[in-house]
């Protein structure tokens, strides 16, 4: 299961996700992000309460920031070990602005 919360100020969008981002969960993501871009130009992730996440949400997040490489800037917060050792290991950690 995963909870979305977004908070939006301006065009400063925070999305934080809670529980667990796999393949069930990521088309929920997926889509709340989609809707939700539009005019963005800096979205903030927060990992905080994500406890897990699978290759289906590393496509999410993959594809979102090449989103947002063309209208603004993404930065990932509060990434626990576990998530950001997933990161380095496949490659993101070059890519992707961890807070």
């Amino acid at each position: 299961m995963l909870d979305i919360k977004k908070q939006q100020d301006g065009t400063k969008l925070t999305v934080k996700l809670i529980g667990d981002l796999d393949t069930i969960t990521s088309p929920n993501l997926e889509a709340s992000l989609s809707e939700s871009l539009t005019g963005i130009d800096y979205l903030v992730l927060d990992f905080s309460e994500l406890n897990y996440i699978s290759s289906a949400g590393l496509r999410v997040i993959l594809s979102t920031q090449e989103t947002m490489n063309k209208q603004g800037k993404m930065v990932i917060r509060n990434v626990s070990d576990e998530i950001k050792k997933i990161f380095e290991v496949v490659g993101f950690i070059k890519f992707l602005n961890l807070e």
